[in-house]
């Protein structure tokens, strides 16, 4: 797809929010202008909802090229905020270009879902307006129409400051499948305009900005959730998470089990798939689903009797179950198991053949970088902000901690190392890591035993709880490449002003690159929370990254490109943006970093607990079928690089960190030779 073009403005979303009107000190005065009153093209007036203003709205007809021409004045020439209102109440967005005076201005800007027709949202864009009479005109750019329109408002100055963090979080009332979420109020300077309600990083839902509570539902029996609350204003601005809850819904009155599926059997084994094929389970009230699994490791979750398991690693020994599950978790007895062997591999990239232990008694090794000697790999561990020298052999030295790192409770510390490719002349190494103020891009000298001149090369990366990014690595072209979170504020990963949801490229010494597609340090964007950087041998980037409840993502990275986020969660037909190379159920992955063997993308999976294998097709930018190995036997897999001078790789595990909950000291490197 397109990259966009580099644009000189911000794009603040808002999802889901009503307007605040802006006053006071905060904000100059507002022109507002009703759409109703403007040119429309294929759209009508209507008045069948609630909460506009004015004496109606505009109904885009759902056809690509219907738009809303407004007429609008300015005293002067030059940059000029203008706010649209809109609602949109269904699942699927609804992006338009802004022209200025016959020249479009902002392409592909989202309108995406509100909570209903009857709830509006805003989105601002800074655009260029020459003085006296200017036309603005916002055009569909999809079959879907745009959203519905309720005015535009010119002249509003931008709010920059966002809420106060809302207070500790309870659980009132508590059901088998559900609960209501209770918090303490935040503040803002113009006004909480919505309330974003997290489970770990996925979003769960959203209130009202003055509500306190919110009602959720389709919970899970005797499941903790973590849960933690994020203010939001119309602006886009967000809060930092607020403090943490775990609460846990109540066992189900529904005791009893499905029964025992039929008799399970396999057919069509080929190098990475089987069909498999059962009898159906009865309940009491109603199966909800079948679990496909090794032992008690689900490989995958179905709702019918019968399926083809894909990703299969080739020429390896299999021993499957089934079991069938109902809506309050009540597991059936397993079936009975089949065993087969996938058939011989088809592949000149080479496979895992074998794994062992390198290195133990680690507590969240997040960053491993190699030395250019290929002897030695500096590695850092997230919460407790130590620097390790290791050798090959797997022996382990502290060589120092990072200054002013600090951790959020979740994602954030000391997260990505690179060495400096000229380090035998100038002894430079490079961190990311959470600070007081936000995530920041730091410098240090590393004498080979020692760190030491801590030099601040980046800051202005906001952090959060969750999705804070944090990979380094340094490209064929001698210069950093960043990955950066969005932090939990989706808005952001389209805003290419902003540092957030991004790849950034910047030279050694803290300046963005020449050359960047937006003359900053912006390289791609819409991104959610990419952990996974690596090069091909053809010296073209591959990033991962998370993404919130549907899909994960393996893409080709091009400069100036726009990979979706929040607009899609893996493939979309949006035009303006990026489709992935390859996509996974969140279940499956929640990549974190990704490495490259002989033409082979190797990636690091989290909550799917596996190393997936994912082979380039040759030099072309397709991959091939992805296969997984070591599903369900080292937990959750953190860190994956090439060792130097030979085909392997060490991975490494965070057990230990909020999500795992294995004790300090649990987490492991293992050697993965690949045959």
């Amino acid at each position: 797809m397109k990259p966009s073009r580099a644009l000189p403005w911000c794009l603040p979303l808002v999802l889901a929010v009503p307007l605040v009107a802006l006053s006071g000190s905060a904000a100059r005065a507002a022109t507002d202008y009703q759409a109703e009153d403007a040119t429309i093209s294929q759209g009508a007036v209507a008045t069948n909802h609630t909460g506009y203003t004015g004496t109606g709205f505009v109904d885009y007809t759902n056809i690509t090229g219907s738009y809303v021409e407004f007429t609008v004045s300015a005293a002067s020439a030059g940059a000029s905020p203008v706010t649209l209102r809109y609602a949109n109440g269904t699942a699927v967005d609804r992006p338009m270009d802004l022209s200025v005076n016959g020249t479009v201005v902002a392409s592909g800007v989202t309108f995406p879902a509100t909570a209903d027709w009857n709830t509006w949202a805003t989105k601002s864009v800074n655009v260029q307006l020459g003085a006296g009479s200017n036309k603005i005109r916002a055009t569909a750019t999809t079959a879907n129409g745009g959203p519905n329109l309720d005015r535009v408002s010119v002249g509003a100055a931008a709010d920059t400051q966002a809420p106060s963090r809302p207070g500790q979080p309870s659980c009132p009332t508590i059901g088998e499948n559900g609960l209501t979420l209770a918090w303490g109020a935040a503040t803002d300077n113009v006004g909480v305009a919505a309330y974003d309600l997290y489970e770990h990083g996925n979003k769960l839902a959203e209130a009202a900005g003055d509500a306190t509570s919110k009602a959720l539902t389709g919970l899970s029996p005797n499941t903790t959730y973590n849960l933690t609350v994020i203010a939001r204003d119309a602006a886009g601005n967000a809060s930092q998470a607020s403090p943490v809850v775990d609460c846990t819904t109540r066992p189900s009155s529904d005791t009893a089990p499905p029964t025992k599926p039929g008799t399970l059997t396999s057919s069509n084994v080929a190098a990475d798939s089987a069909d498999l094929s059962w009898g159906a389970s009865t309940d009491d009230e109603a199966v909800a689903g079948y679990d496909v699994r090794s032992g008690t490791t689900v490989y995958k979750s179905v709702t019918g009797t019968s399926t083809t398991l894909t990703g299969l690693a080739c020429n390896s020994p299999y021993t499957l179950n089934v079991v069938a599950r109902d809506a309050a978790g009540n597991v059936s007895p397993q079936s009975n198991t089949v065993t087969f062997t996938t058939k011989a591999c088809a592949t000149d990239g080479g496979v895992p053949s074998s794994i062992g232990t390198v290195s133990s008694g680690w507590t969240i090794p997040w960053g491993t970088y190699w030395m250019p000697d290929g002897q030695t790999a500096l590695v850092t561990e997230r919460d407790d902000f130590r620097v390790w020298k290791v050798t090959k052999e797997g022996t382990k030295t502290q060589v120092g901690t990072v200054p002013n790192a600090v951790t959020t409770n979740g994602e954030g510390g000391l997260m990505g190392v690179a060495v400096d490719p000229k380090w035998a002349t100038n002894h430079y190494v490079y961190f990311m890591h959470t600070a007081s103020e936000g995530n920041r891009v730091v410098r240090m000298t590393y004498n080979g035993s020692s760190l030491t001149d801590y030099t601040v090369l980046l800051q202005g990366i906001k952090k959060n709880r969750y999705h804070n990014g944090g990979r380094l690595a340094f490209g064929p072209d001698g210069y950093l490449y960043v990955s950066t979170g969005e932090a939990q504020t989706p808005e952001l990963a389209q805003d290419k002003t902003s540092l957030n949801g991004k790849i950034l490229r910047m030279t050694t010494d803290g300046k963005a690159a020449p050359g960047n597609p937006f003359n900053n340090y912006v390289y791609s964007y819409g991104h959610r929370n990419p952990q996974g950087l690596a090069f091909d041998r053809n010296g073209r980037l591959w990033e991962a990254e998370f993404g919130n409840s549907s899909k994960d993502e393996l893409n080709l990275i091009k400069p100036g490109a726009n990979y979706g986020w929040p607009t899609c969660e893996g493939t979309c037909d949006v035009s303006g943006m990026t489709n992935p190379k390859k996509t996974w159920n969140v279940s499956e992955a929640s990549p974190s970093a990704i490495a490259i063997v002989r033409n082979v993308v190797y990636m690091a999976s989290l909550r799917g607990e596996r190393l997936w294998r994912i082979p380039i097709s040759g030099d072309t930018e397709n991959v091939g079928t992805a296969t997984a190995y070591y599903v369900g036997t080292y937990g959750r897999l953190r860190t994956v690089t090439k060792v130097p001078g030979a085909d392997q790789l060490w991975l490494s595990t965070t057990n230990a960190d909020n999500n795992g909950g294995e004790a300090d000291g649990a987490d492991k490197i293992f050697r993965v030779s690949i045959d």
